[in-house]
C-alpha cells in the first residue's frame, strides 16, 4: 500500500506543503506530483467532475510522490471511502459543526477497531486484492490521515472537542468561508480571522494534534509556521494560469495592445496581492 508522505512528515513535527488543482486534465496531476509536492488538494466540493475522472487524476499522480487530500461535500459521507479506494491518503471535511460530526467522519474514513469504514479491497489503495485483508486494514488506518475543517464562528466555539477526536490528525480552518459567514468576506487579515486561527492552534496544541489553513505567501506561511501550523496550502492551478496571463496583458499592455476583458471590476480580484 502506498505510504503517506504528508503523515510521515506530520509524524516528525515537519511542515507539509500542498496545492490545489482544479483543472482535469491528468498531465497536471502528473507534474505537480513528479515535481515533489506533498500532497495536492482535490476538490471535490465546489467542482463538477465524477469520482471516475478523480480515479484517473489520481493515477497520473501516482508516477510521483505526492499525497491525494480529497475533499468531499458537507454530509457525503458515503463518498469518503470511495476517495480512498481510488487512492487518495487524506480526506479533507469541510464545514464541521461540533465533535460528533467529526467522529461521523472518522467512523466511515477508517476500519475497526477505530471507524466502521466498508472493506472492498480490490481498488488502487489495496492495491487490487494484493494484500492479505489484515495487512490492507492494518496499513490503511495508519497511512489515512484525517483533516477537519472549521469554517464558522459557532464552529470554532467547539475546535477543542474537535481536535480531541480520536482519529483526526490535522484541524484546518478555512479562511474564505469564515470571512463569508462572518460578515468579512474576503477580508483575510482581519481581526476576527487571526483570533480565529489562534484558537485552532491553541486546540491542536492542546490536543496534541496538527493544524493549518492556505498560506497566501511566504512572509504568511512563516507567520503560520511559527503558530505551530504544520499543513499549509498555497495556491492553484486555475490562479497561476490566471496570473500569467495578467503578466502578459500588463507587459504587452504597454506596447500598445489592448484586451477586451469580459470582467473588469474595478475592486481588487480575489487573493490578488496576497
Amino acid at each position: 500500500m502506498r505510504r503517506s508522505v504528508i503523515k510521515a512528515k506530520l509524524s516528525r513535527g515537519e511542515p507539509a506543503l500542498l496545492t490545489q488543482l482544479h483543472f482535469t486534465d491528468p498531465s497536471v496531476y502528473e507534474l505537480a506530483s513528479l515535481m515533489g509536492f506533498d500532497g495536492i488538494w482535490m476538490d471535490m466540493e465546489h467542482h463538477v467532475y465524477s469520482l471516475e475522472t478523480a480515479a484517473s487524476l489520481m493515477r497520473a499522480a501516482r508516477v510521483g510522490t505526492a499525497d491525494i487530500m480529497a475533499r468531499a461535500a458537507k454530509g457525503e459521507l458515503a463518498r469518503v471511502a470511495r476517495l480512498l479506494e481510488a487512492g487518495a491518503q487524506g480526506i479533507m471535511y469541510p464545514r464541521c459543526d461540533n465533535a460528533a460530526e467529526a467522529a461521523e467522519v472518522v467512523k466511515w474514513t477508517k476500519f475497526a477497531p477505530i471507524g466502521k469504514r466498508g472493506f472492498d479491497g480490490g481498488n488502487p489503495d489495496m492495491p487490487y486484492c494484493m494484500m492479505s485483508v489484515a495487512d490492507y486494514i492494518r496499513e490503511a488506518n495508519e497511512q489515512t490521515f484525517i483533516v477537519i475543517q472549521i469554517e464558522e464562528r459557532e464552529a470554532l466555539e467547539h475546535a477543542e472537542a474537535i481536535a480531541a477526536v480520536p482519529g483526526v490528525d490535522v484541524v484546518f480552518l478555512g479562511p474564505a468561508d469564515f470571512s463569508v459567514l462572518s460578515g468579512i468576506p474576503g477580508e483575510f487579515n482581519h481581526p476576527a480571522v487571526q483570533k480565529a486561527a489562534e484558537r485552532v492552534a491553541k486546540a491542536a496544541r492542546n490536543a496534541g494534534k496538527h493544524w493549518g489553513m492556505p498560506a497566501f505567501s511566504p512572509e504568511h506561511c512563516q507567520m503560520l509556521l511559527e503558530m505551530g501550523a504544520r499543513l499549509i496550502c498555497h495556491s492553484a492551478d486555475i490562479l497561476l494560469f490566471k496570473q500569467g496571463l495578467d503578466a502578459i496583458q500588463e507587459q504587452f499592455g504597454k506596447l500598445g495592445f489592448t484586451f477586451n476583458r469580459a470582467c473588469n471590476n474595478n475592486g481588487q480580484a480575489y487573493l490578488k496581492g496576497r
